[in-house]
């Protein structure tokens, strides 16, 4: 029996992720955490966990016999309202999840963090990224893959103001980004989620990343 854990399940990413590996067939359980009802909630494959994620501890029992987690979480500032609640979300309960995929001998970790993650950023959204990522690493997980998207688009559960005014204006310029430039292409949500769903069923091991120009390739040619 094979079985993931997807955390954010109701993010842009994650609602493609948890669709992805409904669709694929290669999983018998997909164990859901999250903090509000999904639309997943009620099909066969899956096994929905309403936590909140300061007390993870209380869901121990789902990372036995896990072969995958997907970790998709992300907030902004805007709805974060302070730095502090952003890392929590950003950098707290990612690398506790990854601590506890470890404990329990998960395969496979893979998780969202962004283009430009770099913990000596200028740029605090990028230094909390970086962190995350150094953090992940130094876990030694048996086999972590790292994806940076640029912008993601596609369609979202809460409007997000400043997100979206920027897709509207990258969408334009997404054709004449070439070169140097076409890294900073905007990605869809659905491409990231196929890329995490591809490399999830390959025998790998170690650190990967995957830098944002490759994802949109890849999930170009995925989800043509």
């Amino acid at each position: 029996m094979k079985k993931a854990i997807v955390a954010g399940a109701t993010g842009l990413v994650g609602r493609h992720v948890v669709k992805e590996l409904i669709n694929s067939q290669h999983y018998d359980e997909i164990h859901i955490l999250t903090r509000r009802k999904s639309p997943f909630h009620k099909h066969p494959l899956v096994k929905e966990h309403l936590v909140q994620f300061d007390d993870l501890d209380e869901v121990d029992d789902v990372f036995k016999d896990v072969d995958d987690v997907f970790v998709t979480l992300g907030t902004t500032m805007k709805q974060a309202k302070t730095k502090e609640a952003f890392i929590k979300v950003d950098y707290t309960y990612p690398v506790k999840l990854a601590e506890k995929a470890k404990e329990n001998g998960v395969d496979k970790f893979l998780v969202v963090t962004a283009m430009g993650a770099d913990r000596d950023s200028r740029f605090f959204y990028n230094v909390v990224k970086g962190t995350l990522e150094e953090r992940l690493i130094n876990l030694e997980l048996p086999s972590l893959h790292i994806f940076r998207p640029s912008l993601l688009i596609g369609e979202r559960y809460e409007f997000r103001a400043g997100e979206k005014s920027a897709e509207w204006l990258s969408k334009p310029l997404s054709y004449v980004m070439k070169g140097k430039f076409k890294k900073y292409r905007p990605v869809k949500g659905s491409y990231v989620s196929a890329g995490m769903h591809a490399v999830a069923q390959k025998d790998t091991s170690g650190v990967h990343i995957y830098e944002s120009d490759l994802i949109n390739h890849v999930g170009h040619i995925l989800k043509a």
